[in-house]
């Protein structure tokens, strides 16, 4: 088991009001998956994101990474684990606008004793004619592409994804799916996929859904579809 999230608590006070985001939450990952997490918004997707990811503290409970408490510890250990052991992938790209392609993705190797070969990265990414261009040269979903790589170069072992097609049309959304996808396949990385559309559910091993911060299910896909298949 990669991961496990043990009776989560968090709140927000916001003046003199308590908002209870996440409602003793609990649940597994196991390595290797892609789990997806759907839900409205203000249903503690992202911010239960940002626990799992060592941002956010819970107020009460506990989650293990690969059999070992994460939550509790100081900020130190924190970055550790963020450092060595996660990607992300966000909506916006947020990519450092003088480097080039090439150089933006190898910013992410710096962060891991064990990264990934960046010329097998660029060809599986499908951006190795485009290594020397600039992020403003770039089309959006080469922007998205790119993003991915400065992840997945960590060689982490659990990529965070929260809404990693929202900014992107159609036909992009779902060659982003088809390339997370096979980053899952090629390097065994653990996905979690946050996200409001519901048909990347059907790519995914695992579908969790979350309602007024708590989960209101908890499944296996049985019915599991490539994600080239996927249309909405």
């Amino acid at each position: 088991m990669l991961l496990e999230v043990k009776n989560i608590y968090k709140s927000f006070h916001i003046g003199t009001h308590t908002v209870d985001v996440l409602k003793n939450v609990s649940f597994q990952v196991e390595r290797g998956k892609i789990c997806t997490m759907l839900g409205p918004s203000g249903s503690g997707k992202s911010t239960l994101l940002n626990i799992i990811g060592g941002i956010e503290i819970p107020d009460k409970g506990s989650f293990y990474f690969n059999e070992i408490e994460i939550s509790g510890h100081n900020e130190k250990t924190l970055g550790r684990y963020r450092r060595k052991r996660l990607g992300y992938v966000f909506q916006s790209y947020n990519l450092i606008p003088n480097l080039t392609l090439k150089e933006n993705i190898e910013s992410g190797a710096y962060l891991s004793d064990e990264p990934l070969d960046i010329n097998d990265l660029l060809y599986t990414l499908g951006l190795w004619d485009r290594q020397d261009q600039l992020p403003s040269q770039l089309s959006g979903g080469e922007q998205q592409r790119t993003a991915i790589g400065r992840a997945v170069i960590k060689n982490p072992d659990l990529l965070l994804c929260d809404e990693p097609t929202g900014a992107l049309d159609y036909k992009t959304s779902r060659e982003i799916l088809a390339l997370l996808e096979k980053v899952n396949q090629k390097y065994e990385c653990t996905m979690m996929i946050v996200t409001h559309n519901e048909a990347i559910q059907r790519m995914a091993d695992q579908i969790i859904r979350l309602h007024d911060g708590a989960i209101r299910s908890n499944e296996n896909n049985t019915n599991k579809q490539k994600a080239a298949e996927i249309a909405w």
